[in-house]
């Protein structure tokens, strides 16, 4: 491939008004579709938190229902073939288990969720490429 001649003009046929003027409606271009890139990618990124912090809210909900009912239903039953204190114990044990499995499962969803937009910020760097070699 050859180079082209850095001496001579890449489009010859226009002002130096109108170049600037091309350059400078590419760039607007440019920075409109960049941001609507970022827009759509934050947005993608913010429904995604929202469903890890659902989940998160889901846990703890259950994981407090769950602690606080089921545990004196659990803990009375087992006081029948024990002493209470460690009917209570165990099943307050069991319960802390699951709440535990629950706020594990959320967090994974939570590490799955992308705050910076990486196509946009590649797209920038693409397009700040583009604009130097437009330059020189």
């Amino acid at each position: 491939m050859t180079q082209a001649d850095p001496t001579r003009p890449k489009q010859p046929d226009k002002s130096l008004g109108e170049l600037f003027g091309d350059l400078s409606h590419e760039f607007a271009e440019l920075v409109q579709t960049q941001t609507e890139l970022a827009k759509t990618e934050v947005r993608h990124q913010a429904e995604r938190a929202k469903m890890a912090g659902s989940a998160f809210g889901a846990a703890a909900v259950a994981g407090y229902m769950a602690l606080v009912l089921l545990s004196f239903a659990a803990a009375w039953g087992l006081a029948e073939v024990m002493p209470e204190g460690f009917a209570f114990l165990i099943v307050g044990a069991v319960y802390a288990i699951v709440a535990l499995v629950l706020f594990m499962r959320a967090r994974e969803r939570m590490r799955e969720v992308q705050l910076v937009p990486q196509a946009t910020v590649e797209s920038v760097k693409e397009d700040v490429q583009w604009a130097r070699q437009k330059m020189s």
